[in-house]
């Protein structure tokens, strides 16, 4: 497994990836999917790499999945986690697992985060339970805070400093 920055030939990699039928429904409904915003995220990411990073997931050297991070407050050193999704033809190996350990241990280690956070939908069982294996600990709860799908939707906050890693 191998985690890198996304780079432009990656674009309708990520586009497929996210609009794919089994992965659109769990990630934020505000995220860039079409060409032009991937693009831009990729841009964004290669101008401020210590403030944004959107990267690729790779399995034997073909893209699997995708990851990202921004600068969520610079003074206490906090980053936010987001878009972890795996293409399900990989799903069942333990790649997701691999990559967010090896990203957290990036944030951590390479570009000094004290605490990472991510908060995921109340209906996302998987997601929840990966973030727990990988040493999150679910700090609260924004009840029904989304409006998603017809109908209201929980949001569940995540936290890690570098001693609750798993």
């Amino acid at each position: 497994m191998n985690l890198r920055r996304a780079r432009a030939d990656d674009v309708d990699f990520l586009v497929e990836l996210l609009n794919h039928a089994e992965i659109e429904p769990y990630l934020s409904a505000r995220r860039e999917r079409d060409h032009d915003g991937v693009l831009g995220l990729i841009e964004r990411s290669e101008r401020g790499p210590d403030e944004y990073g959107l990267f690729v997931i790779e399995v034997d050297g073909e893209r699997a999945g995708t990851m990202s991070f921004e600068v969520g407050n610079r003074r206490s050193r906090i980053a936010r986690l987001s878009g972890l999704a795996v293409h399900p033809d990989f799903r069942g190996r333990g790649v997701g697992q691999d990559a967010a350990r090896g990203f957290n241990r990036h944030l951590f280690d390479e570009l000094g985060f004290h605490r990472l956070e991510l908060e995921i939908y109340g209906f996302n069982e998987r997601a929840i339970r990966h973030a727990e294996r990988v040493g999150f600990v679910r700090e609260g709860v924004k009840r029904k805070a989304y409006w998603r799908r017809g109908e209201w939707i929980d949001g569940l906050l995540f936290g890690m400093i570098p001693e609750d890693r798993a």
